[in-house]
Order: C-alpha cells, then sequence, then structure tokens
C-alpha cells in the first residue's frame, strides 16, 4: 500500500489554504463598506465597464448565473446597483452602478493597493503569483480530469 501523500505538500491544498487566508484577510477591509468579498468583485468589475448583462459580468468573474443573479439581488437591495430586463429579450439583464455603488467603487478602488502594501512583497513577485495562478486556471479549465 502506498503512503498517503502530505496535504500540505498538494498544489491544491496550498491555493485552497491561500485562497480561505485571503478571504480571512479581506473581510475587515470590507465589513465597514457592508460588502463580501464577491460584491466587491462586482463592483471592480461594474466600475470598470457599467451597464452590461449578467452573463457578461458571470464570464468575467467565472461565476454562474445560479451564484450571481441572488448576489446581483442583494447588491441591489443595498442601493449599490440596478438591475433592468432588456427590452428586445426579457430573460437578459443589464446591471448598472447606481450613484451610491459608484461612490463604493470609488472607495473600493484603494483596497488593491493597501493590499498590496500589507502584503510586503515585491510587485514583479505578486506579478509573477499572479501570471502562474492565470495559466493554471487556464490549464484547468482545459484539462479533463483524470480518473483514479
Amino acid at each position: 500500500m502506498t503512503q498517503a501523500p502530505d496535504p500540505q505538500a498538494l498544489l491544491c491544498f496550498n491555493l485552497y489554504a491561500a485562497s480561505h487566508a485571503f478571504t480571512r484577510f479581506y473581510q475587515p477591509i470590507l465589513e465597514p463598506l457592508g460588502l463580501t468579498y464577491p460584491q466587491y468583485l462586482v463592483l471592480l468589475a461594474l466600475s470598470r465597464d457599467d451597464g452590461r448583462g449578467v452573463g457578461a459580468l458571470g464570464e468575467e468573474l467565472m461565476l454562474d448565473t445560479n451564484t450571481l443573479s441572488p448576489l446581483l439581488k442583494r447588491m441591489e437591495a443595498l442601493g449599490l446597483v440596478s438591475r433592468t430586463r432588456m427590452a428586445e429579450d426579457e430573460r437578459r439583464v443589464m446591471v448598472q452602478l447606481t450613484d451610491s455603488g459608484k461612490a463604493l467603487a470609488i472607495r473600493a478602488a484603494a483596497i488593491p493597493e493597501c493590499i498590496a502594501a500589507c502584503l510586503d512583497l515585491p510587485g514583479e513577485e505578486i506579478a509573477g503569483v499572479t501570471q502562474i495562478l492565470h495559466r493554471l486556471r487556464d490549464v484547468l479549465r482545459q484539462t479533463p480530469p483524470p480518473s483514479v
């Protein structure tokens, strides 16, 4: 019988643990803004390219419509976004930041720089890790899982 691998030596475990640590790290930063991390991502995406369909937003953020729609409903209830059904196709919904959402997006735009400063890692190291993660994500999306 082969010995089971050490979970902490697995790439997937370390990505999971880093993601979990990031979520905990962001929480006290986002809490005063009244945002969850996924809501923050929506706010950033819309502040870069406002007024787009739920499908396009989900594609950019890699979120399924089943996840994104309730998230957008909550953001609408908070007064951060408006959702409008398209007249030519009522199945399609356009999402836009409200004035409150735009004001919050301006405040939230400073967060990435703040995070980078807190991490105390050289910018080129952060850029390198980000590039590796992009490549890994792309490979995983294109590779069928093996059977064991």
